[in-house]
């Protein structure tokens, strides 16, 4: 049986994958270059060899997604196939983990003895259909590569619980080391787990180790390599900058508390008590962390970006609620040391998403994943067993009859209406003005390019397949560092402006680092939002976002 549910899980995660995300967004073309650059040189965009964080935009993405990324480059080319291989693989890998992970927990338990394979088959089947699952198994994200890695972990130190083989205790520390290296949630997901896990299992570990104290200084050595640099790397400028961007303190943060005091009509210090920065981040944390579970997030709509679900689109089907609930109940009347883990996995899982702002935030509250899967599992196996007789197929029936409708229809919407309809959202049209660059290269001396929809000079690089050693080395490369971001002007024949940078006529554009680009004895091509060129340029041709309305623009001097 689960055989065929990984055959379902390749079928629906590889299908039309190229072109479904629409294309790849900016950060996915970040990966592919970066790893395209490693491939070839040894080095990231910026020249640094090897790195341990690619400062990238100025964002510093983790390294392991590039390097396994850079691996996939060399069998299958820059490409998006290439790109999205890791995840789309990790993904797969989930189900099939999750599987191992649930029957290693239960399969010693009096109470499943006849039903822990099925509800391992269940939660691995809900892993493969459920929107919060399959949505972020099909792009290129780090996260959900993390997610396999960590749930590797567990069910090799479930093994070693088991088994109290020094193997398998290897793997899980190898397993949960990486996490902390390929995504930023797990840098404080990783460490809280397994801190539980301590607590959880003392008494093993404890029995364990004083009998073995030589191979517990090597384990302890070996978390030390992959966990000292990245808690060094968490204080580090490079290491906080991703945060700094998302955190619940930032200047509006500070302008919000003002405003707070300036409400409360009491003789000081009662205003700086009662609103600071520690009472405003208590309240938008505990908001954040109890808005992952809130109906409105799992079943209703989901999440606010359109890069990490359907839009006004549960992540949990509305059928599965219930049994989530009975689930959850049911593992809190446990009370084993695996219902402890299961718990804390998702009552720890939140945390780090809830430390940012946009919450509650799909991506990031990967962490919480598969639990909710398993603990509908769980609920629906618990139901089971109470209903008699024929009722009982009758239920079955019914409710795998239901669940396939919700699947189909989800399926219909994320093939047909998501793709039409927030090609935007996903960078879509860049593509195609690389292809009409490559093939009319020669008749221009400069090509500017808009930035209205992101980091231009990255697709360009990407899509041109650009040797990165001839790229850093260019001596028209312009970029420069502003309000926290690495910004690209240009490089080789390449000119990047804003929309408000284009002239309404004439051949002048200024650039954002003030340089201009004069095409007054030059032929130039633009590539330009809508109606958003010179009055005496002459459009070219149109490129349209798959709902039809216009992308880019191209325009040329006369």
């Amino acid at each position: 049986m689960i055989y065929l549910i990984l055959i379902l899980t390749v079928v629906t995660r590889f299908l039309f994958i190229n072109s479904n995300p629409p294309s790849l967004n900016w950060d996915e073309i970040s990966h592919g270059y970066n790893a395209f650059s490693i491939l070839t040189s040894g080095k990231d965009e910026w020249g640094k060899i090897m790195p341990l964080i690619f400062k990238a935009y100025g964002d510093f993405k983790l390294p392991v997604y590039i390097y396994l990324t850079s691996i996939s480059e060399f069998f299958f080319g820059i490409n998006s196939f290439a790109v999205r291989l890791p995840s789309v693989l990790a993904g797969i890998g989930t189900i099939w983990v999750t599987y191992l992970l649930m029957v290693e927990l239960l399969k010693d338990n009096l109470k499943f003895v006849k039903s822990y394979k099925r509800i391992a088959l269940f939660s691995a089947f809900l892993v493969t259909i459920e929107p919060w699952t399959f949505f972020l198994g099909r792009p290129a994200f780090e996260a959900n590569l993390a997610l396999f890695l960590f749930i590797l972990g567990v069910y090799f130190l479930i093994k070693f619980i088991n088994s109290l083989k020094v193997k398998y205790l290897i793997f899980s520390t190898l397993f949960f080391s990486l996490t902390v290296w390929t995504y930023n949630s797990y840098r404080i997901f990783t460490p809280l787990f397994l801190l539980s896990l301590l607590l959880i299992y003392k008494n093993e570990f404890k029995g364990f180790f004083e009998g073995n104290k030589i191979i517990a200084k090597k384990i302890l050595i070996f978390l030390a390599i992959f966990f000292v640099p990245m808690f060094y790397q968490l204080v580090s400028s490079s290491g906080s900058a991703r945060y700094s961007k998302v955190a619940i303190l930032d200047e509006g943060a500070t302008n919000k508390i003002i405003e707070l005091r300036k409400k409360i009509k009491a003789p000081d210090p009662i205003p700086r008590i009662l609103s600071n920065k520690i009472t405003y981040f208590s309240k938008e944390f505990i908001k954040n962390y109890f808005s992952h579970f809130s109906p409105k997030f799992l079943i209703l709509e989901g999440g606010s970006n359109y890069q990490f679900s359907l839009p006004k689109n549960g992540l949990i089907y509305l059928i599965n609620f219930p049994f989530l609930i009975i689930g959850f109940i049911y593992l809190l009347k446990l009370k084993t040391k695996e219902s402890y883990l299961l718990l804390s996995w998702i009552l720890l899982g939140p945390i780090a998403s809830s430390l940012t702002r946009e919450d509650p935030h799909v991506l990031r509250a990967i962490t919480m994943l598969p639990i909710p899967m398993i603990l509908t599992s769980l609920g629906v196996n618990y139901v089971i067993k109470k209903i008699k007789g024929k009722n009982r197929l009758l239920f079955i029936f019914l409710y795998v009859v239901i669940l396939f409708l919700f699947f189909e229809n989800y399926l219909m919407k994320y093939f047909t209406d998501y793709k039409n309809k927030y090609s935007e959202s996903w960078q879509y049209g860049y593509l195609e003005v690389v292809s009409y660059i490559k093939e009319n290269n020669d008749n221009y001396a400069k090509i500017i390019i808009t930035k209205k929809y992101g980091e231009p000079h990255e697709f360009i690089l990407f899509y041109s397949a650009f040797n990165s050693n001839w790229y850093r080395n260019d001596k028209n490369l312009n970029r420069f560092y502003q309000a926290g971001w690495y910004w690209v002007d240009g490089f080789d024949k390449y000119y990047f402006v804003n929309d408000w940078q284009i002239p309404k006529e004439g051949y002048k554009f200024i650039q954002e680092s003030k340089r201009i680009v004069d095409c007054r004895q030059a032929k130039c091509l633009l590539v330009t939002s809508p109606k958003n060129a010179p009055a005496d340029w002459s459009k070219i041709k149109t490129i349209n976002f798959l709902d039809g309305s216009v992308a880019f623009e191209l325009y040329e001097n006369n």
